[in-house]
């Protein structure tokens, strides 16, 4: 799978940054594997990726490559719908499963974030503070952009999975053209910055809205 966070050239970004990066990494294809494999796929156990460790799916090249100029991949889940019961439902369900888990983490740490503030408990940090806050926004940050760069409808990213099942666009030739040649779009569209735009107000929506929800909440 792969992530498009930004390019950040300073060192001490990069380095608030990578929390965020690990966890939404590792939850997103965890994610994949687990609901795969609850739908009765052997396939992500046998491979090592029904696993929280950071190592069973973050790709070192990807990971540097993501971090270096801001557009990476992480190990692809690997996935049999042949052991699946209804196919094109399960299919669909372990696609949506990383983008889920994304918008989920985003959704707890702004929760934290709030309950930190509200209670007090971040004067108590002092100093600290400043840096827990700046990694807990870019956590959810870059859960969000995670979600929905994922969400684009391109292969090899999970919004063109969710096409295919839900319009069945396999029955079609030019599935196979679209899909053997996406990842040449998508990096062609990431490095032109035609995804920029996308992303800047999709997650700027995401962010304030969960940001108010929470707020209303709590």
């Amino acid at each position: 799978m792969l992530y498009v966070i930004g390019n950040y050239n300073n060192f001490i970004d990069k380095l608030l940054f990578l929390p965020g990066i690990i966890i939404g990494i590792t939850f997103h294809e965890a994610a994949h594997g687990y609901v795969s494999h609850w739908l009765g796929d052997p396939t992500p156990q046998n491979q090592g990726r029904l696993s929280l460790n950071p190592l069973a799916h973050i790709d070192p090249m990807g990971f540097i490559a993501l971090l270096l100029v801001g557009f990476g991949w992480g190990k692809p889940v690997m996935i049999d719908p042949r052991y699946y019961k209804k196919p094109k439902r399960d299919e669909l369900l372990v696609s949506l499963a990383g983008v889920t888990t994304n918008l989920i983490i985003a959704i707890i740490f702004a929760i934290i974030q709030i309950l930190i503030i509200d209670t007090g408990f971040a004067y108590s940090l002092g100093a600290s503070w400043n840096v827990i806050n700046t990694i807990i926004q870019y956590i959810v940050f870059v859960n969000l952009v995670l979600m929905c760069f994922n969400l684009l409808p391109i292969p090899p990213l999970d919004g063109f999975s969710v096409l295919t099942q839900i319009f069945d666009l396999r029955k079609y030739d030019w599935y196979y053209k679209i899909y053997s040649n996406g990842f040449f779009i998508l990096m062609l569209l990431v490095f032109i910055g035609a995804l920029d735009g996308f992303l800047d107000k999709s997650v700027t929506f995401f962010y304030y809205n969960i940001m108010r929800a929470v707020l209303n909440i709590i």
